[in-house]
């Protein structure tokens, strides 16, 4: 049975059947590898018409895309325009056409060739992510320069009259938005994450896609039957027929949880028992914000502000800051912003900040260590938000805190651009509430330290997990040993929630975490009232938020703490939840002949 089925990482929810069409996509083959002197020159030029033959045809793709998922995922295609007009990648090409009298294509393609090489040895999660954005300007600047166009070339199966899913060992963006919904009913890959570009574009056209299919390719046929599970992760080859009826009944329960979730919307966010609940939502881009206001979002949980620096060859001006803010604050009159410092690092930093390469960026100099260390780049950023901070609740976060000097050295940096905004007479607010981003186990265990100091706390679950369980949170084979449900993260998030209630500051939540109703259940269960989640996921929390009673949710919490492992963590969990909610209605029905349900262990204050 299990050399039938495929295990990745779901990355686009949702559960379809259909007939596999593996699509081989290559390079174009080069021919030309050497020219004379003479027509050294003459490359150059072929260079340069490539790369902007290239650029038209992406910037012709985002346009399409903007039609079709929003502008927002169009955006994606900006990446690979940067790459194109990168002028140290020209240069080099440049330099390996005139030093070796290479031709275009040649030179092209062994420096994209070498800078693959690089990007996939890298300890960079994000700068491993950015080799589809680097297939697809190879693909398109080679296709143009040996004359077969600047399309992907791809080979497939013929076509059937079943709804197909796509498998291929890579997703580029570009290859992804031009697989066409009626014709393509699902995507797998084995290389990609939840956070790569061809995933996004997925969950935006509505295509269940699964990625990180480790030495699974080979074992799919065209033309075979299959069933992809994009909520969970799994590809079935060829199904039998009681496979095929359990997906068909998943699909039914999500059609009757979104009737749910209509009925609900508009209604507060308060337990069964009468806790209120306040779900805010995560805002990485301004155009976000509608959906965040449409949603009823109690205001804005985390807004990131990494996208006004990144992509730029200019830092943004305090006016330009400023403004933003205001925009966010005057969209949530009546409800906080919370504004997270520049979170730069790693690969992250606009083309304007130069920062040395380093062998582990995720434990380097980033985020809050970048703007102490730059004051100047942060200066601008709290007298931005002290002036916003008159038209709104305006509040600051500052991320990957570890040190206790890292929250004094930032309200003294506060405080003096309080002093300095009233000496040039500019309107500006006359304190600023700052917070801490909990997401390391440092700034966990030191949490009694840091609320005495601090006007509130926000988990940052992602990262707390990541280097809790020292496991890179996008890394395919250890997906699922990756989990917020593991006993060491539990023990994190308790003291974090009961450090907060004893001196009275708010603790949130703001990672994925909040959107996961069984995660949501336990965070309530913890002591957590404050739920920070992404625009879309709001109708859900707060449809469950009505379901569950806090105290139910409290016993479920305690027991799971004296769990030795996640998958008895999860079972307790989910049998307490299921007094409360159909978990068939929310998990869209597995696959039981696939995934066997684990044993529920009872505890105290159980209902049989």
């Amino acid at each position: 049975m299990m050399d039938r089925v495929l295990k990745g990482v779901g990355v686009a929810p949702g559960v379809t059947i259909g007939i596999a069409q593996v699509i081989q996509w290559e390079l174009p083959a080069i021919t030309r590898s050497v020219v004379s002197p003479a027509e050294v020159d003459g490359e150059i030029v072929r260079l340069g018409e490539a790369l902007g033959s290239a650029r038209a045809f992406l910037e012709d793709l985002r346009e399409r895309t903007r039609h079709k998922a929003g502008a927002e995922e169009a955006k994606i295609f900006d990446a690979q325009i940067l790459m194109l007009e990168d002028p140290e990648l020209r240069n080099a090409v440049e330099t390996l056409i005139r030093e070796n009298q290479l031709s275009a294509e040649r030179a092209f393609e062994f420096k994209t060739l070498e800078m693959r090489a690089l990007w996939a040895q890298s300890p960079s999660f994000q700068l491993r992510q950015r080799i589809p954005d680097l297939s697809g300007i190879q693909v398109r600047v080679l296709g143009h320069l040996t004359g077969q166009g600047v399309g992907v070339v791809v080979h497939r199966v013929e076509a059937v009259d079943r709804p197909t899913v796509a498998f291929a060992r890579e997703l580029t963006p570009g290859l992804t938005v031009q697989l066409e919904r009626e014709a393509v009913s699902g995507i797998a890959s084995v290389e990609g994450a939840k956070t790569s570009h061809a995933a996004i574009l997925a969950r935006s056209l509505g295509i269940p896609c699964v990625m990180g299919l480790i030495d699974g390719l080979d074992r799919v046929q065209d033309g075979m039957e299959v069933i992809l599970d994009g909520t969970h992760g799994l590809v079935v080859l060829e199904p039998t027929a009681e496979e095929i009826d359990a997906a068909k009944a998943g699909e039914r329960l999500r059609g009757a949880l979104e009737a749910k979730l209509a009925e609900s919307n508009g209604q507060p966010a308060v337990t069964a028992d009468g806790r209120p609940v306040q779900l805010r939502g995560n805002v990485d881009l301004p155009e976000e914000l509608e959906g965040t206001v449409e949603h009823r979002a109690d205001g804005v949980g985390l807004l990131r502000t990494e996208f006004l620096v990144l992509g730029r060859t200019t830092l943004p001006s305090e006016e330009e800051q400023r403004d933003y803010f205001v925009q966010v604050a005057e969209r949530f009159p009546h409800h906080p912003v919370v504004v997270r410092s520049y979170d730069l690092g790693g690969d992250k930093f606009p083309a304007a900040f130069q920062a040395q390469p380093e062998p582990n960026p995720f434990l380097g100099w980033r985020a809050i260590r970048v703007c102490l260390d730059q004051p100047e780049l942060f200066r601008v950023q709290l007298r931005a938000a002290l002036r916003a901070r008159l038209h709104g609740d305006i509040r600051l976060m500052i991320p990957m805190v570890t040190q206790i000097e890292e929250i004094e050295s930032t309200k003294d940096l506060v405080e003096g651009c309080v002093r300095d905004l009233a000496r040039e007479g500019i309107d500006a607010a006359a304190d600023l509430p700052i917070g801490v981003m909990i997401e390391t186990p440092a700034a966990a265990i030191m949490i009694d330290q840091i609320v005495s100091r601090c006007d509130f706390v926000s988990v940052g679950t992602n990262d707390l997990t990541q280097y809790t369980l020292a496991i890179d949170r996008g890394h395919a084979r250890l997906a699922d040993r990756f989990s917020p449900h593991h006993p060491a993260v539990l023990q994190l998030l308790e003291r974090v929630a009961d450090a907060a209630d004893r001196v009275g500051v708010e603790a949130s939540v703001c990672g994925e975490m909040a959107s996961d109703p069984v995660s949501a259940f336990l965070l309530i269960g913890l002591g957590y009232r404050v739920l920070s989640v992404s625009p879309p996921s709001l109708s859900l929390v707060r449809w469950l938020m009505r379901q569950i009673d806090a105290d139910g949710a409290a016993v479920a919490a305690e027991a799971a703490l004296l769990a030795s492992t996640t998958i008895e963590v999860e079972a307790i969990l989910e049998q307490a939840l299921a007094r409360y909610v159909d978990l068939q209605l929310l998990k869209g029905g597995r696959l039981p002949s696939i995934v066997g349900a684990a044993k529920l262990k009872s505890f105290p204050g159980t209902r049989s």
